[in-house]
């Protein structure tokens, strides 16, 4: 393997395609995190998101139609949980599994209908999402392979998380979503409207699985497939507490996950076998996680024996 300043730079430019749709789902899990919701159903938000726009794009050929088809689709899902979750009372983790197990099987028995076909569901008449025009970075090679193939929405992914950050932190609406989070009970003697704001929070969560479903099924390759998001919304679920539910923090830790699946990618070319660098992902979501309640607990000990 012959490492050098352009194998560095696809290194890069696939751990950002690979970060971007784990970002968009991350963030809606730090939103859920901090209106304490445990919003285990995101990945089949982001499904259901990967889906509606594979959909929308098969009957419009519309990047504009198959975007907004995403985001619609998955906040509905998002409301049905928010409306078990938070007005019903409903165990969260039961929702959320119910609502992954339901969208897994829907969006494979719909594919089937709509496209007659099992497995996958790929055609040269879909339209995948818009590419950045990098040609303002001149001559040089090296750059326009770390940032070219990268579509609009990967770059708004970014955006969103500093702009969420704002929100969260600088904003008074911000206040009342953390407030919710860090005492119910203490914020809706206050006038808020905790429920409205939890549902709410679940709502725009659906919002940006569909974002991350839609980058997911038209950034790379347009395509959809059975349980195409691979766990990715777990993957994302991690991502949000090793970020602190801190968009900014959430950006770094989706941008490792990101990476552990590009390395994933480029190592299937080598001789290690297939079935471990698959797993790669997983297993560092597994380690990231270990490590992460080993140092909270460690600190916690400390703490108490000052």
């Amino acid at each position: 393997m012959n490492i050098d300043a352009n194998y560095l730079a696809v290194v890069f430019n696939s751990t950002i395609r690979m970060t971007t749709p784990i970002l968009f789902v991350a963030l809606g899990s730090a939103l859920c995190n901090r209106v304490f919701i445990f919003n285990i159903g995101l990945e089949g938000m982001m499904l259901t998101g990967a889906f509606a726009a594979i959909v929308a794009n098969f009957y419009t050929h519309s990047v504009l139609a198959s975007i907004v088809a995403a985001m619609v689709a998955s906040m509905l899902v998002a409301w049905v949980a928010g409306i078990f979750m938070v007005k019903f009372k409903g165990a969260m983790l039961v929702v959320g599994v119910s609502i992954n197990t339901l969208m897994g099987g829907l969006t494979t028995f719909l594919m089937q209908l709509v496209f007659h076909v099992q497995g996958a569901y790929v055609s040269s008449d879909l339209v995948s999402l818009p590419k950045i025009n990098v040609n303002f970075l001149g001559n040089s090679h090296v750059l326009k392979t770390m940032f070219g193939s990268l579509t609009w929405l990967d770059l708004f992914a970014f955006v969103a998380a500093i702009l969420l950050y704002f929100h969260l932190f600088r904003t008074v609406t911000g206040f009342r979503m953390r407030s919710v989070g860090i005492n119910k009970p203490a914020a809706e003697s206050l006038g808020i409207k905790a429920d409205r704001i939890q549902i709410l929070t679940v709502v725009f969560s659906g919002l940006l699985s569909g974002l991350g479903g839609c980058l997911l099924s038209m950034g790379g390759v347009t395509m959809f497939a059975q349980n195409m998001t691979a766990g990715r919304g777990f993957i994302a679920m991690a991502a949000a507490t090793l970020g602190a539910a801190n968009p900014l923090g959430v950006v770094v830790s989706s941008a490792f996950f990101g990476f552990a699946q590009s390395m994933a990618n480029m190592l299937q070319n080598s001789s290690i076998s297939s079935q471990l660098t698959m797993a790669l992902p997983y297993f560092a979501t597994v380690v990231a996680l270990a490590i992460f309640n080993y140092v909270k607990i460690r600190n916690k000990r400390r703490q108490l024996s000052a």
